[in-house]
């Protein structure tokens, strides 16, 4: 039996449930992240949008974003312990529309009529490397950014039994969003030792590209993260 967690990006997973993962692996059980949107974008322009965020990121090339990102993301599956998949559906800052003009400039708003078929093509894409036993755990869409929405979406399609993360930072950020989000589902504790905690804020440590734009520094991501396992007891997952 594998447990197949379903990031939307190149650090989702690890952000949400790094401490978990890292236990499961010690207590013997195969883990995989499986990681969506992080395909490379055919070469050309980049939106105003993205050209912000590479700036933010210090990486120019979206091909050298792409491939700093699944290195970083490398590194910390290997310190947790788990399996990287990577699939080539493009991040929602490289998608046009079909009139080829540029989706998003904001991550923050409902997915675009253009894309009414995503859902289903990631599914189809998930379901094809999917075996019987396979426990699927998704991203519950806290804080509604564009592609975690789409990605639940594609995963509840599937129609098979789903154990829910919740997004980390977005739940420290939004946490008046958890409610709508987990509406009508049971919360199920899990214990994560030390070496779990440890292990958890270490590998979030590797997304150096990406620490700036989620907490206001690497001390204040290890407080939070070391909060949210304190309350918790280590980490939950929710269940229809």
């Amino acid at each position: 039996m594998r447990w197949i967690y379903i990031s939307p990006h190149l650090d989702d997973a690890v952000l949400s449930a790094g401490g978990l993962i890292h236990d499961q692996v010690r207590a013997g059980v195969q883990v995989e992240i499986w990681t969506i949107l992080c395909g490379f974008p055919p070469p050309g322009e980049l939106s105003s949008f993205a050209q912000r965020l590479h700036y933010q990121w210090g990486i120019v090339s979206a091909d050298e974003l792409i491939r700093s990102r699944r290195a970083e993301d490398e590194k910390a599956c290997q310190i947790v312990g788990a399996k990287p998949v990577y699939f080539d559906y493009l991040d929602c800052i490289y998608r046009r529309g079909k009139s080829g003009d540029w989706l998003y400039s904001n991550v923050f708003v409902p997915p675009h009529k253009d894309e009414a078929d995503l859902p289903a093509r990631i599914a189809e894409s998930i379901s094809s490397r999917l075996q019987p036993t396979d426990q699927l755990v998704c991203q519950l869409a806290v804080g509604s950014h564009v592609d975690h929405v789409t990605v639940r979406r594609a995963v509840e399609l599937l129609q098979r039994p789903l154990l829910y993360y919740a997004d980390i930072p977005y739940l420290f950020n939004t946490p008046q969003e958890f409610d709508t989000r987990a509406a009508g589902m049971k919360g199920n504790a899990y214990m994560v030792g030390e070496a779990g905690l440890t292990s958890w804020q270490e590998a979030i440590a590797t997304y150096e590209s990406q620490i700036s734009s989620l907490f206001e520094s690497p001390d204040h991501m290890r407080s939070q993260i070391q909060q949210y396992w304190s309350k918790n007891g280590g980490a939950r997952l929710w269940s229809a």
